[in-house]
């Protein structure tokens, strides 16, 4: 039950007054049963966290992944001035010259602005060279562990239509409540259509509009990756000629095992244009894994990253007067 709950968690959890429950008659068990695996889960570190996740751009704020490179003897130093910034949700050290890569995002009210912002966590941390890689083209993003070894390889990524929304502030509200890491209880809603002073109805259907216009990408749990036994990730990079962009960046976000591709831009010290990670139980796993993908789209020019630490990875955390105050303090 365990592998299957985890897969289902993951894909789209349920948005009614008992998720549980509803858990529960898919896999054929008790609500109290689910309760209990899912309490196991969260205390043996595999769940990290039941929340919804949104999307950065339309709720205005501006993002990019970054790369750093820095001298060995400041990583440490780096990894925390980074990590402080309210609008970093991933920080990893990886096995390239370009050693720490993060990402960030800062609001739409930011003074700094991002390339700001970027250059004052460089000067912060003792980086000698940075780059600023935003999304130029997204082909996929759907982290989504196979738990359950028995998924296909390849899986069709559809491209969604999108309805149009007017933003009022009972969005925003419900924007504020459903990015907290729900309780493991018969009705984790409960106290968020209280604080709402929503009934469960009202609560759902705007969580249900958010969803529709893209605002919400989806509601579901998110793994430790580690503890899940996905042991290994590689941000895999490959040279792509821009003609041809568009279609390799939908071949590889076909393969199952890679959670994120994405078209980003090229510098004279960077090459490579496309990005793809890739989950696995083990780095040979994830070599081969890499290797298909060389051989189906013909591309030989591309490298393997592998995290060797994670400093940081947490949900980004929406309306935070966090980032106001960041700005006061490291913004002269």
């Amino acid at each position: 039950m365990r592998e299957e709950l985890l897969y289902r968690m993951q894909n789209a959890f349920p948005l009614t007054a008992k998720p549980f429950e509803a858990l529960g008659r898919e896999l054929g068990r008790s609500e109290e049963e689910i309760l209990e695996e899912v309490r196991r889960l969260k205390e043996e570190g595999i769940i990290r966290q039941t929340s919804a996740i949104f999307d950065t751009k339309k709720l205005g704020y501006h993002s990019s992944l970054v790369a750093f490179r820095v001298p060995e003897e400041r990583i440490e130093n780096a990894a925390e001035a980074i990590n402080a910034h309210p609008g970093v949700s991933h920080n990893y050290l990886r096995n390239h010259d370009f050693n720490i890569w993060f990402t960030l995002a800062v609001p739409p009210d930011s003074k700094l602005g991002l390339t700001g912002t970027v250059e004052r966590l460089k000067a912060i941390g003792g980086a000698e060279e940075a780059i600023i890689l935003p999304t130029l083209k997204m082909f996929k993003i759907s982290v989504k562990l196979d738990t359950t070894g028995k998924q296909s390889k390849k899986e069709k990524v559809h491209r969604k239509e999108h309805k149009a929304l007017k933003m009022r502030a009972r969005h925003f509200a419900v924007i504020r409540e459903l990015q907290r890491d729900i309780p493991v209880i018969s009705e984790p809603f409960a106290e968020t259509a209280e604080r709402l002073n929503m009934e469960y109805d009202e609560l759902f259907d705007l969580a249900q509009q958010l969803k529709e216009a893209g605002v919400m990408r989806r509601f579901a749990t998110i793994l430790n990756h580690r503890k899940a036994g996905f042991t290994a990730n590689a941000m895999s990079v490959w040279e792509v000629p821009e003609e041809e962009a568009e279609e390799l960046g939908r071949k590889i976000a076909e393969f199952r095992a890679v959670s994120h591709c994405y078209l980003r831009p090229k510098y004279p010290n960077w090459p490579y244009n496309l990005f793809a990670m890739v989950h696995a139980t083990s780095q040979e796993a994830c070599d081969e894994i890499i290797r298909e993908i060389a051989e189906e789209t013909g591309l030989e020019k591309y490298g393997k990253l592998y995290s060797t630490r994670e400093f940081k990875k947490q949900r980004l955390v929406y309306f935070d007067p966090a980032f106001g105050e960041w700005e006061r303090k490291y913004g002269s």
